[in-house]
């Protein structure tokens, strides 16, 4: 039995009344990153733990860290391989027939990363907004512990969507002008800046970096902006250009909220820097620069 998706964003009302759906499966993508206490202090844990002490019910915990993330790369969540990435998922009983909706537990980072690697496989889920704070606000019941552990469901077939991602090389081809796009920098402005501390290797940003905080995109409950209003906040310059938009944070995270709110607005050509500043910062041959953007 199929259970059709309203649309990218769904709300905790809605998931409440569905939970139990034979197709529908529930994965918290949360990850444990606590701020840095010095410059290059990089700290990162799995979330299962914070996952057993409270979910919603019948979810099940996705592991970026180990599961879903290449962990013979030179930085942490980097993108597997398509075959990885979907026998993992099946391994958590997600597969054909089943429609997914994908959640954190803290600001939606972790669900949009999630959501953008399904949308690069091909695949089309939805993300609660607000996330687990919202369904919490609103009363709904919660679970503890593991849980039964979900069969393994039949993998999904590999229609990758193309241009979702770009790699060092490529972004380093537009720092040259040797390609065309906008880089788009998804940290706040004093991370962005150089003026607070950073868990990696340099401060501040790419050179000809635009600044677009991915915090900036939420209300004060967690949710994401209305459509008004993210148009806004992104501004007509990224929004409505014709370059390719290039996203990038520290690790290819909070990035990843930016091109969830780009596509809610209809925004193409949008691609990911998987490897993001725990890369580019680690080479001291590329180039980085401290200062707020040019206005």
């Amino acid at each position: 039995m199929n259970l059709p998706l309203p649309g990218t964003l769904v709300d905790a009302d809605w998931l409440h009344s569905h939970l139990g759906h034979p197709a529908l499966v529930v994965l918290d993508a949360s990850v444990d990153l606590p701020a840095p206490d010095f410059d290059g202090d990089y700290r990162v844990a799995s979330g299962r733990d914070g996952w057993l002490q409270a979910h919603i019910p019948g979810s099940r915990h996705a592991d970026l860290l180990t599961a879903l993330a290449d962990t013979r790369a030179g930085f942490s969540f980097a993108l597997p391989d398509p075959a990885v990435s979907i026998q993992a998922l099946a391994d958590l009983g997600v597969g054909v027939g089943r429609s997914v909706v994908v959640y954190d537990r803290s600001d939606g980072f972790w669900a949009a990363r999630l959501w953008w690697m399904l949308r690069g496989l091909g695949i089309d889920a939805s993300v609660l907004d607000g996330g687990f704070k919202a369904w919490r606000q609103a009363g709904l019941p919660q679970q503890r512990g593991s849980g039964v552990t979900p069969g393994v469901a039949a993998p999904w077939p590999h229609v990758p969507r193309a241009g979702l991602w770009i790699d060092r090389a490529g972004v380093e081809a537009v720092v040259r002008g040797q390609a065309p796009g906008l880089l788009v920098c998804a940290l706040g402005a004093a991370l962005f800046d150089g003026s607070a501390t950073t868990r990696y290797a340099r401060r501040g940003h790419i050179p000809g970096s635009h600044n677009l905080p991915a915090r900036g995109l939420f209300d004060a409950q967690g949710r994401y902006l209305s459509r008004d209003a993210l148009a806004l906040a992104i501004g007509p310059t990224l929004l409505h250009g014709d370059a390719p938009l290039i996203l990038y944070c520290g690790g290819g995270i909070s990035a990843a909220a930016n091109a969830l709110a780009l596509t809610l607005l209809g925004r193409r050509n949008v691609a990911i820097y998987d490897g993001s500043l725990q890369e580019w910062a680690a080479d001291p041959r590329l180039p980085m620069t401290t200062g707020a953007a040019p206005a």
